[in-house]
């Protein structure tokens, strides 16, 4: 064996196990939307979701390690009501002037088996930061049957307080507490 293969050799023997059966993820943004849920007056529950969100995901199964990074464009808003959705980017709520980007990273995720269970992490709203953990309700990788790309999705959830990131705006009527879901899928990386 030559110099230059030993030194590779060598040099790949050090990479640890971990490292090479790590697998990236690109988020999809056609089928990745960010929903939220909030009661209105204990009439109703208003519903909306996010249309533009980008993000990563990187994730070792056999390890049980991984990551997950996301970013929302708050603009992006859509609640089928286009008043409100005016209203929800004002200073009242999201006040995308100042903050246009909700986001969430990961910092520690945990697997039942082989499946994704939770992810803990710190989601920026209003530029405050606070710590939440998403509880993964379903998640399926494989190759998608219409492109044969490698792809995994996942639906994940948790429950929030406005108040928290100083949205208090029309607190009780609006309610304060807050259901994020967030539908996601991936597509490995090439």
């Amino acid at each position: 064996m030559d110099m230059k293969k030993a030194v590779l050799a060598f040099a790949m023997s050090m990479i640890p196990v971990s490292a090479v059966l790590a697998e990236s993820y690109t988020l999809d943004p056609r089928h990745t939307f960010p929903r939220l849920a909030i009661d209105h007056m204990g009439f109703s529950t208003v519903y909306g979701h996010f249309n533009n969100t980008s993000g990563k995901l990187e994730m070792d199964r056999a390890a049980q390690t991984g990551s997950v990074e996301v970013t929302i464009d708050a603009s992006s808003i859509d609640t089928a009501y286009d008043k409100r959705d005016e209203h929800l980017r004002s200073p009242d709520f999201l006040n995308v002037a100042e903050y246009p980007e909700i986001t969430f990273k990961s910092t520690g995720v945990t697997y039942n088996s082989d499946v994704l269970s939770s992810v803990d992490g710190e989601i920026t709203i209003l530029g405050v930061t606070k710590p939440i953990t998403l509880t993964v309700d379903r998640m399926k990788c494989g190759a998608n049957p219409l492109d044969k790309k490698d792809t995994c999705g996942f639906d994940a959830s948790a429950t929030l307080k406005r108040s928290d990131f100083g949205m208090n705006y029309g607190i009780p009527g609006v309610g304060d507490e807050m259901k994020l879901m967030i539908g996601v899928e991936a597509i490995k990386d090439e």
